[in-house]
């Protein structure tokens, strides 16, 4: 298939176990992408229909494999959200199973250590062992680490902020070779969508700067200075109203699914269309087009779908 040609079913679904009018909505949002010919290197994978760690297996097979970014004796920096302190079907935090899997998969790579940590919102200790996610880590070998005091951020500079021109930024993300960036797809009161480049928040010290000073603008000015390698959206339990941290799982919609993808822009406007929304209603995606992070035309891309 040529990449100019259309296909007539979307490649992203964020179907809801048994809503066919999540499918109808979520289908015509992107009917209009193109997937990339066969055995073309992709560039992002959307896969739908299994448990979180299986769909992870399949899509980043789908890319080479892990190899392709993780190099033996590299140390590696997982980056999930586990900012809030609630259970893995709340839909709060990444989930523990993805998080588990793709800690293994570098491990197996070859990398000499992966580490895991969130500057997390809720109390710190809860967060990491309520969402799963600690006990995940350990049990795939990795090495979760604490975010919850200024003394393990150090200062950069962002070169190409306009609002955000410094930031203080764990120690681990400027020490680590490889940097996966792994959010959950969520609704944020705040910036409208949380996903991708606003997990990036997670990783700094005074987000209350960025809210205090037009948030969009900060997170895709921070997106100037760090791209991560990979962005492994989690879209299984997807919270639909009420974020970032809502109120019960009636907020939530299972749509089973996930979105990889190397460049950081398309994987939050892919992600923005799965949610329901326009991407040009997201501040941070326009922008970050604008800044050069990335693109938002996902006609552009050699893209995979896999259906499970």
């Amino acid at each position: 298939m040529k990449r100019r040609d259309f296909l007539k079913k979307g490649i992203l679904w964020g179907l809801a176990a048994g809503s066919m009018n999540s499918f109808a909505r979520i289908s015509r949002a992107i009917e209009s992408v193109p997937e990339g010919e066969s055995g073309q290197a992709c560039d992002m994978v959307a896969v739908k229909g299994a448990e979180p760690d299986v769909m992870f297996d399949k899509a980043i097979e789908a890319f080479g494999g892990i190899r392709r970014y993780v190099r033996p004796n590299q140390t590696v920096v997982v980056k999930p959200n586990i900012g809030w302190d609630v259970t893995p079907e709340r839909g709060g935090n990444t989930n523990p199973m993805l998080v588990k899997q793709i800690v293994r998969h570098c491990l197996d790579a070859g990398a000499k250590d992966v580490y895991v940590f969130d500057h997390t919102c809720d109390q710190w200790a809860r967060c990491y062992k309520n969402s799963g996610i600690e006990q995940a880590v350990k049990d795939a070998g990795g090495k979760i680490v604490p975010a919850h005091e200024e003394r393990y951020y150090h200062q950069v500079e962002i070169k190409q902020g306009e609002r955000l021109k410094r930031a203080l930024v764990h120690e681990k993300i400027l020490e680590s070779d490889v940097f996966i960036n792994a959010p959950i797809l969520k609704s944020h009161g705040g910036a409208l969508l949380t996903v991708g480049m606003k997990n990036h928040m997670g990783i700094v010290w005074d987000r209350g700067y960025w809210h205090r000073n037009d948030l969009h603008q900060c997170i895709a000015d921070f997106a100037t200075f760090k791209r991560p390698d990979l962005t492994v959206i989690d879209a299984y339990y997807v919270m639909k109203k009420n974020g970032p941290r809502g109120v019960s799982v009636a907020d939530v919609e299972i749509m089973k699914s996930q979105i990889i993808a190397t460049d950081p822009v398309a994987a939050d406007t892919a992600a923005a269309k799965m949610f329901g929304l326009d991407p040009d209603e997201v501040g941070y995606i326009k922008i970050a087009q604008k800044l050069k992070v990335g693109t938002m035309d996902l006609s552009t891309l050699s893209i995979k779908k896999i259906s499970l």
